[in-house]
């Protein structure tokens, strides 16, 4: 009954409730956030905070721009770092996904990160998904299952462990990692994305800093009192207008046996 829950929510609020609002979809990408406004925002209460610049490895790959997934004539891009040096085993695989508030980032932020973990023997990836400057929910959370499951059937070319499948991410980020591993084996997550046939379930989860319950006490999301929130873009609905919405969004909501382990 879980399974189908999402679907009918759905259906019920297009057949009875108000419909999605569009008003924040703007096709212009948010650039407002990026690792030098980050950086500038944090020395204001962390002076000895250090900015953290691309590495330059001898022994990393670096493929930019991979097309992993088209949804009409949007093409989604990933990159991916890895080690020159081929290792005895497979290797397992990291997941990256930015923040942002599900508005404004791109797969850039977490360059430093992937180079770095690629540096010690990981295969790392970072997706691009559409943010609600173009697409409401549930559309990320359909580009990143899509993401998943390219690295999986592309497993053999990067010398991927299947079975050590990792998805992490920093806030906005952060939060749809753990929503791709608490949601793994539930069909109406998937959507109409790409690469199908292949399973978008992952082995562990890393969130950074990123919401688990939208719909909770010491949730900071769904104030419009002074401007539209980040989530309120992301859903198309307001707190108080579609709070079922809300928590069908939230990763905790569809925690399972069939889970992934979450580091948090």
């Amino acid at each position: 009954m879980k399974r189908n829950y999402f679907s009918i929510l759905l259906m019920l609020v297009a057949f009875y409730g108000d419909s999605q609002s569009t008003q924040g979809i703007t096709g212009i990408p948010d650039t407002s956030y990026s690792l030098h406004s980050a950086y500038a925002g944090t020395i204001k209460t962390n002076p000895e905070a250090k900015f953290v610049d691309e590495f330059h490895f001898t022994n990393l790959v670096e493929e930019k721009n991979i097309n992993y997934c088209k949804t009409g004539d949007r093409k989604l891009l990933l990159d991916a770092f890895y080690a020159k040096w081929r290792a005895s085993s497979k290797r397992p695989a990291i997941i990256i996904i930015h923040g942002g508030g599900w508005r404004t980032g791109n797969r850039t932020l977490h360059y430093p990160l992937a180079q770095r973990l690629a540096a010690l023997g990981y295969v790392c990836f970072t997706p691009e998904y559409r943010l609600s400057t173009e697409a409401l929910y549930p559309a990320g959370v359909y580009d990143i299952k899509s993401a998943i499951r390219w690295v999986r059937k592309n497993a053999a070319k990067y010398n991927i462990n299947e079975d050590r499948i990792v998805v992490a991410g920093h806030s906005a980020g952060g939060e749809l990692a753990a929503m791709m591993g608490a949601t793994n084996g539930i069909p109406s997550f998937e959507g109409d994305g790409c690469s199908k046939g292949v399973s978008s379930r992952v082995n562990a989860v890393i969130d950074i800093d990123g919401i688990l319950a939208f719909i909770h006490p010491e949730s900071g999301e769904g104030d419009d009192s002074k401007r539209i929130s980040a989530a309120t873009n992301w859903f198309g609905y307001s707190k108080t207008a579609n709070p079922e919405l809300w928590k069908q969004g939230s990763p905790l909501t569809h925690v399972g046996p069939f889970s992934a382990p979450i580091c948090f």
